[in-house]
C-alpha cells in the first residue's frame, strides 16, 4: 500500500474510498493539496485541521455537482401536471448548493483561508529542538 501524500503532518484523505468518480477524486486531491499547501505556507495548518479540510473539499464537490444540475434542469422545479395543487418550487439541487456554500464559507472562516479571516487564526507553533555545543560532542541521545 502506497504511503499517503502529506502536507504539514496531515495525510491526504483516501479519495478513492470517499468518491466513486475518478474525475471527482482528481479534483478533490487537487483542491486538498492547494488548500493544505496554502495553509502550511501561512503556518495555520495543524493536524487538528485534517478533517475540517476534508469536509471543505467535499463541500466544494457537492456545490459543483449541484450547480451542474441547476444549470441543466433550471432553478425552479415545475409542478406535476397531474396534480392541480402542485406548485413550482426551488430545485432541490439549488437548495443543496446553497447549503454546501454555507458549509464551505463557515469552514473557510474557521480555517482562516480567506485573507480577511487569516489574521483571526493563530499560527501553529512549531516544535523546536534545542541543541547545545555539548550535544555535538556527546553524540545522539539514547
Amino acid at each position: 500500500m502506497a504511503k499517503p501524500f502529506t502536507i504539514g503532518g496531515i495525510a491526504e484523505p483516501d479519495w478513492k474510498r470517499l468518491l466513486a468518480d475518478k474525475q471527482e477524486q482528481a479534483f478533490a486531491s487537487e483542491q486538498w493539496r492547494r488548500i493544505a499547501g496554502e495553509m502550511d505556507g501561512e503556518q495555520i495548518l495543524s493536524p487538528a485541521n485534517g478533517h475540517a479540510l476534508q469536509r471543505l473539499v467535499l463541500a466544494y464537490l457537492v456545490y459543483d455537482r449541484c450547480s451542474k444540475c441547476v444549470a441543466a434542469d433550471g432553478l425552479v422545479t415545475e409542478p406535476k401536471a397531474d396534480n392541480p395543487k402542485a406548485i413550482a418550487r426551488l430545485s432541490i439541487h439549488y437548495q443543496a448548493m446553497r447549503e454546501a456554500e454555507k458549509t464551505a464559507e463557515r469552514l473557510e472562516k474557521q480555517l482562516g483561508i480567506t485573507p480577511g479571516n487569516r489574521a483571526k487564526v493563530g499560527k501553529v507553533k512549531q516544535k523546536r529542538e534545542r541543541s547545545t555545543g555539548a550535544d555535538a560532542f556527546l553524540g545522539p541521545k539514547g
